[in-house]
């Protein structure tokens, strides 16, 4: 239950590491332990990009096993969590001997594209670039995918880029599949990865159960210990605020935490589900959410990210709580004593805080599905369009019949000290016939819900004033308006409209 020495895959060998602290970053250890200077910390905080790697993993499936790639965001990442896992750096792209290539002279594809295509500058945030790309490949190109404009945009959504601009570098993503042929040789892979030492009971430092049974066990035991998921906050902590951990509790490992279950009337989510395999979930059952959650950070902190994590920190500005208070989730907390469960408002007692006892874990999030006359809506207002944090987020859930509002459910992100739902703006729609006049009353009401403080993201009128217009917005789409958002123009129209003008 415990990892005594960390282990992983490169380059088709085993490296093992001793005497890891629990807080380590896998970006310290590439760049400090093994030498790995082509991995760049660039921001430190999981922003830009230049710092990523792809780590595979194995997983199950009907056909056999088969490995799922994840580009991954190192600076944040905490070493102990790569541990049973292949790792690739920008390094072992033309040194990886289990990369077969059509043509053994030549780069890898996503270097070769990048150069073809003039993709680099100054060069910091290439290496982040390119393992992205790398990932793309390995994840569409292999798989027959064709890479549009958009699904390069989506997949790069991690990757800032500070001189060279993106043109160049979606040119490449889009070339690399003209280029010889370079896969990872998959089955060697796996049989290595099986081959791997298992973690051994000893130490007491990083704590990884591989059971709910374990895992709730080891709460009881050691309820001091920091709780670790992708460690997308837990790393913040770590390179921002130098915080040490006696002791860490990573419930990635569990098998239970990473079940994804859509049998039933209600999705049941994982608390260790990663945000991508989440959102992928959510967005089979409310297709409407394709933007949002393409929008939640970027594309490596959706890969390591969990929805448990998010719902556990309680940032009153995490995107994933507005929307599941929308939907009316509900949260799973055990111990062993057994479960209980809380509407997820319910979940939050103030500032990052919550109620989960010491000797508790947030086990599973439960969404009740869509029924009909019910539309959804939820909507993220941030600086930048990519890979940034809420001013404000706003999810709407109205059940519409016969031209009344029958329940109302609306959650509310960076306008109080947690994530909130609007009860008294819910009121008054609840009963009321959906027009204009119901609109006004509810946006006055929603617009002096809540008392937003100012900071550097919005002053506190703006974020009143802009949920005011967005439940607008939500009308406007709710009776079919034709109105135009840029936001909803392809990136291939808006690209061809930019070159006509140019």
């Amino acid at each position: 239950m415990t990892l005594s020495a960390l282990q992983f895959i490169r380059r088709g060998q085993t490296v093992t590491l001793h005497d890891v602290p629990p807080e380590r970053t896998l970006l310290e250890v590439l760049r400090e332990d093994l030498g790995c200077s082509g991995t760049k910390e660039g921001c430190a905080e999981g922003d830009c990009g230049a710092c990523t790697v792809v780590i595979g993993e194995a997983v199950a499936t009907p056909a056999g096993g088969q490995l799922r790639y994840s580009a991954i965001n190192s600076c944040i990442r905490l070493a102990h969590s790569v541990q049973g896992l292949a790792l690739w750096t920008v390094e072992d792209l033309v040194r990886d001997p289990l990369i077969e290539r059509a043509d053994p002279a030549r780069i890898h594809p996503a270097q070769e594209a990048m150069v073809s295509c003039h993709a680099s500058q100054c060069g910091f945030c290439t290496p982040g670039f390119v393992m992205s790309l790398f990932g793309m490949y390995q994840n569409r190109v292999c798989q027959g995918q064709t890479i549009t404009r958009e699904l390069a945009q989506h997949d790069l959504s991690g990757n800032l880029c500070r001189c060279t601009g993106y043109r160049p570098i979606l040119d490449a993503a889009q070339q690399m599949a003209d280029l010889p042929r370079a896969q990872v040789d998959e089955p060697a892979l796996l049989a290595q990865l099986q081959q791997l030492q298992a973690p051994t009971l000893e130490g007491a430092h990083y704590l990884a159960p591989r059971s709910l049974a374990e895992l709730l066990q080891a709460r009881a035991a050691h309820p001091q210990a920091q709780i670790v998921a992708g460690g997308t906050d837990v790393g913040l902590w770590v390179t921002k605020q130098l915080r040490e951990f006696g002791q860490v509790l990573d419930v990635t490992r569990v098998a239970e935490l990473r079940e994804i279950d859509a049998s039933g009337e209600h999705l049941g989510i994982g608390a260790a589900a990663t945000l991508t395999q989440a959102f992928a979930a959510l967005q089979a059952l409310w297709p409407q959410l394709d933007e949002f959650a393409a929008r939640f950070a970027g594309l490596p902190v959706r890969n390591a990210g969990t929805l448990g994590g998010n719902v556990a920190n309680g940032s009153p500005i995490g995107d994933s709580m507005p929307l599941l208070i929308a939907l009316r989730a509900q949260v799973v907390l055990a111990s062993l004593q057994g479960e209980r469960r809380l509407p997820l408002e319910d979940f939050y007692t103030g500032y990052r805080s919550n109620q989960l006892a010491a000797d508790e874990v947030l086990v599973r999030i439960e969404v009740p599905k869509p029924r009909a006359g019910e539309m959804l809506r939820a909507y993220k207002v941030s600086k930048r369009t990519d890979d940034d944090i809420s001013a404000v987020c706003l999810a709407i859930q109205l059940t519409l019949q016969g031209g009344q509002v029958q329940a109302a459910a609306i959650g509310v992100g960076g306008v109080a000290a947690t994530p909130v739902r609007a009860r008294a703006t819910e009121a008054v729609l609840t009963g009321a016939p959906w027009n204009e006049a119901t609109l006004a009353r509810a946006a006055d009401t929603l617009r002096h819900e809540f008392q937003p403080l100012s900071d550097m993201r919005a002053s506190g009128a703006y974020r009143r004033a802009l949920l005011a217009s967005l439940l607008e917005r939500y009308w406007l789409e709710s009776t079919g308006s034709d109105t135009v958002l840029a936001t909803l123009i392809p990136l291939a129209q808006a690209a061809a409209v930019q070159k006509a003008k140019a």
